[in-house]
C-alpha cells in the first residue's frame, strides 16, 4: 500500500511503503512454556551471541576447519583487541559454543575449535546472515528515503 502526502506548493512530496508482515499464530508458542528464570537465560545467550565478535570469531573457527591458536585468531579476526578476543572466547567457552584446549608444553599451546553446539549455532544463525546479506539493497533504499525526507 502506498502513501503520498501532498504538501505545500513549492515542497517536496515524500512516498512512503506501509509494510505489514503478519506472523504465525503458533510461531512463538514456544515462549508461552518458558518460566521467568529460563526466558532470562535465553534472552542473556541471544544477546551475546549478537554482540561484536562472537559470530565473526565462530564464523572464523568455521572456516578454518581446524583448531586454530590464540595468535591465529587475532590474525583473521581484523579489528579486535587481545583483550577483547580474550574476553569473548571466555565466554564463548563458558556458553559451550568452543573448546579451548591447553597443551601443557613450554611454552603453554592453546587451540581454540568450534563444538557441535558452536556449529550448529552457526547454521542457524547463517539463515539470518543470508536474509539480510539478500535484502540489503531493500534496507538501503529505506534509508536513502529516511535521509532524503529529513533533508528536505
Amino acid at each position: 500500500m502506498f502513501y503520498r502526502f501532498r504538501s505545500k506548493e513549492g515542497t517536496n512530496t515524500i512516498h512512503t511503503h506501509l509494510e505489514v508482515t503478519k506472523v504465525a499464530d503458533d510461531t512463538f508458542d514456544f515462549c508461552s512454556n518458558m518460566t521467568d528464570e529460563q526466558d532470562m537465560r535465553a534472552r542473556a545467550l541471544i544477546e551475546r551471541a549478537a554482540a561484536k565478535w562472537p559470530l565473526r570469531i565462530l564464523h572464523v573457527l568455521s572456516d578454518a576447519g581446524a583448531p586454530l591458536r590464540f595468535s591465529r585468531l587475532m590474525e583473521r579476526v581484523e579489528g579486535i583487541s587481545q583483550k577483547v578476543l580474550t574476553q569473548t572466547l571466555r565466554t564463548l567457552e563458558s556458553d559451550g559454543l568452543i573448546i579451548r584446549t591447553l597443551y601443557p608444553e613450554v611454552p603453554p599451546r592453546v587451540e581454540y575449535e568450534l563444538t557441535p553446539l558452536g556449529r550448529d549455532l552457526l547454521m542457524q544463525v547463517a539463515t539470518l546472515w543470508r536474509w539480510i546479506v539478500e535484502r540489503l539493497g531493500d534496507f538501503d533504499a529505506r534509508n536513502a528515503v529516511k535521509l532524503t525526507a529529513t533533508t528536505v
